[in-house]
């Protein structure tokens, strides 16, 4: 898998033949993207380092939600994880801005917004201790849902699900005067069967991968936002790294999350074809105007509160440039 998915590398010298176990979690299930990418990365660190790292991935939110995981890395039970932007903003929730609607709607704009502002949030992470290995991505934002979601109003009646420690969805839901129904990613396959919840936001990636499409008629064609995510590992974890690990780690590390950025997107696309097949498209552009009114309300909201004034200035300076 390294070789299809990675280039191959010299394999590196080694001073000693300890092998270091990087134990690392993530909610995407077994054969989806990521699992496929960490598995390559495994197998190229592997190789780079003459077996004396390694990693051991617990996929499929073994570990438990988000939160669950982040409590692990901290209490050393676990050294690193793929988080979704939730994940990533209990850790620094500044990084929420990433997410704002009406910034970053498509995928060159959020590459040079996280180029651009990349060694700023790698210092706010390592101030948590945290170190960020990687950007990722899990698709276009849309909203999926039973019923026909036209307009933010719709959303009154609607039984919405949001991330349990969400803020933006939850703060825009707020401002249309619409209520979120907090689960965690896993538990929300077993609230669409129940009925608990009949709206979810996501992309179409998530939604096929989770099976959340099987249980929804209609899905929004206009999508908002990029949805994104990243690998944190515990500072700790890597300090305790020789220089020769560390070095190889960050290389390869990049390298993969350049990979994973690239099949997501392409899987997200793909993942859209399925759902256009079982789902209903609704176009909101009727309505675009008061989409847009509540987005720049929830903006307005969260600057200054969530996010300093100062790093959603420089977002959008990166993000317009």
């Amino acid at each position: 898998m390294a070789l299809v998915l990675l280039p191959a590398w010299p394999r590196a010298a080694t001073e000693a033949q300890a092998v270091t176990t990087i134990r690392v979690a993530t909610l995407a299930p077994d054969g989806s993207p990521w699992m496929r990418v960490f598995r390559a990365l495994d197998g190229e660190l592997a190789e780079r380092t003459g077996g004396t790292l390694r990693l051991r991935i617990y996929g499929g939110g073994s570990q438990g939600q988000e939160r669950d995981t982040l409590a692990k890395m901290r209490s050393g039970q676990l050294d690193a994880a793929a988080l979704t932007g939730t994940g990533l903003a209990d850790i620094v929730r500044p990084v929420l801005v990433l997410g704002l609607p009406g910034i970053v709607d498509d995928y060159p704009t959020l590459d040079r917004v996280q180029r651009r502002m990349g060694p700023r949030f790698e210092r706010l992470f390592e101030r948590e201790g945290f170190v960020l290995l990687g950007w990722g991505d899990v698709g276009k934002g849309r909203l999926f849902s039973k019923r026909r979601i036209e307009r933010p109003r719709d959303l009154r009646a609607a039984r919405v699900w949001a991330p349990t420690t969400d803020v933006v969805f939850s703060a825009f839901l707020s401002e249309v005067g619409a209520q979120p129904r907090r689960l965690g990613v896993t538990e929300v396959y077993p609230a669409l069967q129940t009925g608990m919840v009949d709206t979810v936001p996501g992309s179409a990636l998530a939604a096929v991968a989770l099976q959340w499409h099987s249980h929804l008629d209609y899905y929004a064609a206009e999508h908002a936002g990029i949805l994104i995510g990243g690998t944190v590992m515990r500072k700790e974890k890597w300090d305790a790294l020789s220089e020769a690990h560390q070095t190889t780690l960050r290389d390869v590390g990049r390298r993969a999350h350049g990979v994973a950025k690239r099949m997501l997107r392409r899987a997200d696309d793909d993942a859209l074809a399925v759902v256009a097949q079982r789902m209903t498209a609704v176009d909101t552009r009727a309505h675009e105007g008061e989409w847009t009114r509540y987005a720049l309300r929830t903006r307005d909201r969260l600057v200054g509160r969530v996010f300093p004034r100062a790093l959603f200035d420089a977002v959008l300076r990166a993000a317009d440039d």
